[in-house]
């Protein structure tokens, strides 16, 4: 039970905790200042209450599978804010017109739906346990030892991307935000399959054997990537696809910042 719940909450930190660390990270890399963070983790913090308190009313919607629908579609509004987030970064270093308040509210809103979403999972997890004492605070342990983790991998990356040089910092950044954007893309893909949104396919390959999706190193590249041992072509097709597209915007915004710079 304390294994199940570490690795359970450490999977729903982690999301939150790599893309709040990755967006701080890059704000400071940018020049920005970060009083936007407080703010995005206070709405973060009081949508998940907010979700969580009406459990019972989210998962009546779309005929049962609101809860499933409602978490896909976050996923896909993160994703989107992540895509404009890096075309205004790119922009903003090819010296295209970006205020910096706009890129402020894209991130802090990425932060807050992270934040609902993830928090909204973690107390839905953890209500299930509300009437059994004994078993809740083995939950609650569980809890606190999984968000540890979470926060400081979290941390160690933010300090990772900080300290190196221009202009790999903001790279590193982008490139690390297209990875978690793909396995955001996955995630809405594999739910909405649950939600019977999608079909059901068989997956198309099976890496369980070589790395557990319930081990830690499972659960961090999860987070980090999207890893799923047993995707769906479905699943697989939006990470693809997903991930090159944001990649093909940022190059086409590069390139075009190169040409206007080189016209000039």
């Amino acid at each position: 039970m304390l294994l199940t719940a570490v690795v359970i909450v450490l999977r729903e930190v982690l999301e939150a905790a790599l893309l709040i660390s990755i967006l701080s990270g890059l704000s400071g890399v940018l020049g920005l200042r970060r009083h936007w963070i407080g703010w995005a983790l206070a709405a973060g913090t009081a949508g998940a209450v907010t979700l969580g308190a009406s459990i019972d009313t989210v998962s009546g919607w779309f005929d049962g599978v609101g809860q499933e629908v409602t978490s896909a579609g976050m996923q896909v509004v993160i994703y989107l804010l992540l895509g404009v987030f890096i075309l205004m970064v790119i922009l903003r270093r090819q010296r295209t017109v970006v205020r910096d308040r706009t890129l402020l509210t894209v991130m802090a809103t990425t932060v807050a739906l992270a934040m609902t979403r993830e928090g909204f999972e973690v107390l839905v997890y953890i209500s299930g346990f509300v009437m059994n004492l004994p078993q809740l605070m083995t939950v609650m342990v569980g809890t606190l030892i999984g968000s540890g983790i979470g926060i400081s991998v979290g941390a160690l990356l933010y300090y990772l991307l900080v300290n190196l040089r221009q202009p790999w910092s903001q790279v590193s950044g982008i490139g690390l935000l297209i990875l978690v954007a793909s396995g955001l893309a996955s995630q809405a893909a594999l739910l909405l399959i649950q939600a019977d949104w999608l079909p059901s396919q068989l997956p198309i390959w099976d890496t369980s054997a070589v790395i557990a999706e319930d081990s830690v190193t499972g659960q961090l590249l999860y987070a980090m990537i999207g890893y799923e041992a047993t995707p769906t072509a479905i699943q697989a097709g939006c990470y693809i696809g997903g991930g090159l597209l944001l990649l093909a915007v940022a190059l086409v915004a590069a390139l075009r910042g190169r040409s206007r710079r080189g016209n000039e």
